[in-house]
C-alpha cells in the first residue's frame, strides 16, 4: 500500500495523539535526582558535624590573645558561648580584627560582644596551594 503525503500526515498525527512524549522531562528527572541526592548528602554531613567545646577562658586571657592578634595583624578564631537548637556549639568566627569598642570587637564584617566569647585563639589560614 502506498501512502500519499496526506495519508502520511494522518498516520503521524494519529500516532502523536496515541503516544505522549514527555520530551526533556524524562531527561530532567535524572538531573533533579542527582541535585536532590547531593543536597541530602550535604545536609547529612552538616548535621553530623560537631564543634567540640573549647575550654572557657578568663576575661584577661581573652584580652591578651585579642591584643596580640591586633598588634601582630593575625587572624583569630572565636568560639561563642552560644548553642544551636540541637545543643551544639556554632562554627567558630574566623577572620581579622577590623575594630573594637567598649562592648566588643569587629571580625571582618561581624560584631562580637566581649561577654559572648567563650574561647579565642590565633588562627592560621590554610593556603589553597597547601591543601591536599
Amino acid at each position: 500500500m502506498a501512502y500519499t503525503d496526506e495519508g502520511a500526515k494522518e498516520v503521524f498525527l494519529e500516532a502523536k495523539r496515541a503516544y505522549h512524549d514527555r520530551g526533556m522531562m524524562k531527561w530532567m528527572t535524572g538531573f533533579f535526582l542527582s541535585d536532590h541526592t547531593a543536597a541530602m548528602k550535604k545536609d547529612k554531613t552538616e548535621r553530623a558535624k560537631v564543634n567540640e567545646q573549647k575550654p572557657q577562658m578568663y576575661t584577661h586571657e581573652i584580652e591578651q590573645v585579642l591584643e596580640h592578634a591586633r598588634l601582630k595583624s593575625r587572624p583569630v578564631a572565636i568560639q561563642l558561648e552560644q548553642l544551636d537548637v540541637e545543643g551544639k556549639y556554632l562554627d567558630d568566627i574566623t577572620g581579622m580584627i577590623r575594630g573594637f569598642d567598649e562592648l566588643g570587637i569587629y571580625i571582618d564584617d561581624q560584631k562580637v560582644d566581649y561577654d559572648e566569647i567563650r574561647n579565642v585563639e590565633l588562627y592560621d589560614w590554610k593556603k589553597w596551594s597547601e591543601l591536599k
